[in-house]
């Protein structure tokens, strides 16, 4: 099984060879991020770690293209739109809401109990199979909407 950090790199390489300039620059700030991490941390990046990093970049993007779009600057925002696409290849598949409010139910039913207590609760359980694959500002919203319901 080939780790994401190789497939990165590979991709590197591939953008290299074709000339692909935003491509490439957004690559290498991807492979300058876990490497940032590897340091900082003293450790060999796992999946999951180079995972949560690349969840966390787009995130960033997100917001910055809403900052840009609100402040009419469409040309910024396409630029960050066109990073998202490349880091969200790394991504696995999102999960649909659906397919979250099961996994909440699932994990709310293990709890065994509701109200807001059981926030936290449900919170780590549910963030263990939906990291990386959902956004999690809004899966804490989804079991916030669950728990008051």
């Amino acid at each position: 099984m080939v780790m994401i950090k190789d497939r990165i790199r590979e991709d590197m390489k591939a953008a290299m060879r074709e000339h692909d300039a935003d491509r490439l620059s957004t690559i290498r700030l991807l492979l300058a991020a876990v490497k940032q991490r590897e340091i900082d941390e003293k450790i060999d990046a796992t999946d999951d770690q180079v995972m949560e990093i690349i969840t966390k970049m787009v995130k960033q993007r997100r917001d910055s293209v809403e900052q840009y779009r609100a402040g009419g600057r469409e040309d910024l925002a396409q630029k960050e739109q066109a990073e998202i696409d490349v880091l969200s290849g790394y991504l696995p598949k999102q999960l649909s809401e659906d397919e979250i409010l099961a996994i909440i139910d699932e994990a709310v039913a293990a709890a065994g109990v509701s109200g807001m207590a059981a926030m936290g609760r449900v919170m780590g359980a549910v963030k263990a199979k939906v990291t990386g694959r959902a956004d999690l500002g809004k899966v804490s919203a989804l079991v916030k909407a669950r728990l008051t319901a």
